[in-house]
């Protein structure tokens, strides 16, 4: 059985213990375009240590940051080519606001495998104590395998964000650099698919593309910028779903409609005819 649900669903995936640096979230904020304007205040507390703020999306990359590998990733029970799966959704809920330097240990578990027919979808929770065992972050992410369902697992709950049916009331461009990808990378993902023009052709792309989680912290600090004035300490948690690529160079167009106290954001490439990049986004403040 390529995937055996009894015993993938609870299935510990292991300990990670790891520190940060400041220097670690300055580079961090400028791999997602942050320092941009220098002479804006704003922009300076993501990469000025006088008054830095810590963007909740940093969590993606903290246990990671200093890997020089291509990440690899298995489950118990589960017997597919997990090179071939895409990421679905990312959730990073602070329980406060991150300090600009730490200790962290994060345990992670599998919380879920959905069986959607055609394809089957693993849920990941990563669960981040400071070295007193305090909360910090809570993240979950979600991997799409297609061709993976029929396995007889439970399709699971279909609660999807609703943009609403208005238009935006906030709107933010943010032009990317030809060598974000070479940026981020910097951060811990060596994925070649972001880098190698090769390997990006082999993966049927005429050229690297942007790393899913920069886009989704590009995405989170347009939103930050634009609704908290750039305190990235005011974000409670942010939460979207990876609907298509971005080629780094490409602008990004950031709409965001105010529901309920919430943050309802949908990020596109206007110059690629509006295809949606991120969905379902919502972001909430503290």
């Amino acid at each position: 059985m390529p995937i055996d649900p009894a015993v993938a669903i609870g299935a510990e995936l292991g300990e990670e213990q790891f520190s940060w640096t400041s220097t670690d979230v300055q580079l961090y904020h400028l791999a997602l375009g942050a320092g941009a304007d220098p002479g804006d205040p704003r922009e300076l507390r993501y990469v000025l240590e006088d008054d830095l703020r810590v963007l909740p999306t940093f969590a993606t990359v903290a246990a990671s940051f200093r890997w020089t590998e291509p990440p690899t990733v298995s489950f118990p029970g589960v017997s597919i080519d997990l090179a071939k799966v895409v990421h679905g959704t990312q959730e990073v809920l602070a329980h406060r606001p991150l300090p600009v330097a730490g200790k962290a240990t994060s345990r992670t578990k599998v919380v879920d495998v959905l069986d959607k027919g055609k394809a089957a979808v693993i849920i990941r929770e990563t669960v981040t104590l400071d070295e007193h065992g305090s909360p910090l972050w809570t993240a979950r992410s979600s991997i799409f395998a297609k061709g993976e369902g029929g396995f007889g697992g439970h399709r699971g709950s279909s609660a999807k964000v609703v943009t609403p049916d208005r238009e935006p009331d906030l709107v933010a461009d943010t032009p990317t650099l030809p060598q974000q990808a070479l940026l981020y990378r910097l951060c811990g993902d060596r994925n070649p698919l972001h880098a190698d023009p090769g390997f990006a052709a082999r993966a049927g792309y005429d050229r690297p593309i942007l790393h899913g989680l920069c886009t989704y912290g590009i995405v989170a600090k347009a939103v930050t910028d634009t609704v908290l004035d750039g305190d990235a300490a005011a974000v409670g948690s942010w939460s979207a779903k990876f609907a298509g690529v971005v080629f780094p160079g490409e602008t990004l167009r950031t709409s965001i409609w105010r529901e309920d106290g919430r943050f309802v954001v949908v990020a596109t490439v206007p110059g690629r005819d509006n295809a949606v990049v991120l969905s379902e986004g919502l972001l909430t403040g503290r």
